[in-house]
């Protein structure tokens, strides 16, 4: 005996519409039923993690600026997703994007630099992003390596680049030998919007990347393009679409809105390069991108969604002393109950026993 997966002949709109919703519910639910193994109530657990962050201003705030990043980083892999390619690598987009646009700030520290810097540091940001980003897809198109190994190991490189450099060249000679960066001038920061608050422009570049994207998505030849190469490869090859060109283009749109998160982070709310730019950001979006169905629209809820995780994983391991891995153990059964429930929605279950799967009456 043995289960098989068998395509619906149809799907309901209404079934893909809930599915990321009884996703989200069962990963609570699991979520609930290992922190009651841990020795913890689940019910303190789901108001110090879900209901304390969104009756409090400061954590609602919060809770915009820790999704900024996720948004992002989505957005541009839903490109890559859109036609079936796997830009597993959007962690490593992320940390070279802060890295190129960190150092024009870096450069100009201390010169009272006019107000062309910071256009300047978010566009080397996209600029080394993307062409990160295009380094696995130029292997792919060319010698056929698969984009998942290769942007992976990518992140690591960053990494340890960004490692080096904060402990070598670019460490500040006033930090008391911490692996850190000196602080970046005003010129060279995000403007905060509003007083008193940590709300920055980049919440604006995530709104605006999402409008974009839905634009190209649903309105241009592109986004067709995308839907057809992911939907029905053979169809879009007699169609006359390039996949190698579309795999280059994507990768870069990818990678450009990762790296534009990382010098967004770095800027707006860091405001220093160190080695701990990023709690897993480009790992994280790829759930947000998924919960989100893949659509911009529904990346933006997603992401608010995963970064109230973050806020409340770092408040329960303070109240209920919880380890902050939770919070990753979370995102991780997130991740498995959406693509489960995707699966679900676009297939049935159906017991076969081997005889018969074979063409055989069983013995």
């Amino acid at each position: 005996m043995r289960l098989e997966l068998v395509p619906r002949a149809t799907v309901s709109p209404a079934a893909r519409l809930l599915a990321p919703i009884g996703a989200l519910i069962l990963s609570f639910a699991l979520g609930g039923i290992i922190v009651a193994l841990m020795g913890r109530s689940p019910l303190t657990a789901l108001d110090i993690y879900v209901l304390q962050p969104l009756s409090d201003p400061w954590a609602l705030q919060e809770l915009v600026v820790k999704a900024t990043p996720l948004v992002l980083i989505a957005v541009g892999l839903s490109f890559c997703f859109r036609a079936s390619l796997w830009n597993i690598g959007a962690e490593g987009q992320y940390v070279v994007g802060a890295i190129c646009g960190s150092a024009l700030a870096l450069a100009t520290h201390g010169t009272e630099a006019g107000a062309w810097v910071l256009p300047a540091m978010l566009g080397l940001g996209i600029l080394g992003g993307a062409l990160w980003g295009l380094v696995p897809a130029f292997l792919r198109v060319r010698f056929g390596v698969s984009e998942i190994l290769t942007s992976l190991m990518l992140v690591y490189v960053a990494e340890l680049m960004l490692d080096y450099l904060v402990r070598g060249p670019w460490r500040d000679p006033k930090g008391f030998n911490f692996p850190q960066s000196v602080g970046f001038d005003t010129a060279a920061t995000l403007p905060i919007l509003g007083d008193g608050g940590r709300l920055h422009v980049g919440v604006l570049f995530a709104l605006a990347a999402a409008a974009v994207a839905w634009v190209v998505m649903t309105r241009t030849l592109f986004g067709y393009r995308l839907r057809v190469t992911g939907d029905a490869p053979r169809a879009a090859r007699f169609a006359g679409f390039d996949e190698r060109r579309t795999a280059l283009a994507v990768f870069a749109i990818s990678g450009g809105l990762a790296g534009l998160a990382g010098i967004v982070e770095v800027s707006g709310q860091i405001g220093q390069l160190k080695p701990s730019i990023s709690p897993g950001y480009g790992f994280t979006a790829i759930t947000v991108a998924f919960l989100g169905r893949l659509h911009p629209l529904g990346i933006l809820f997603a992401g608010l969604v995963m970064a109230l995780t973050f806020i409340g994983g770092e408040a329960a391991q303070i109240s209920l002393r919880l380890p902050f891995d939770l919070t990753k153990a979370f995102q991780g059964i997130l991740l498995f109950c959406v693509l489960a429930a995707d699966a679900l929605v676009s297939y049935r279950i159906r017991l076969v026993r081997r005889g018969v799967l074979a063409g055989r009456a069983p013995a």
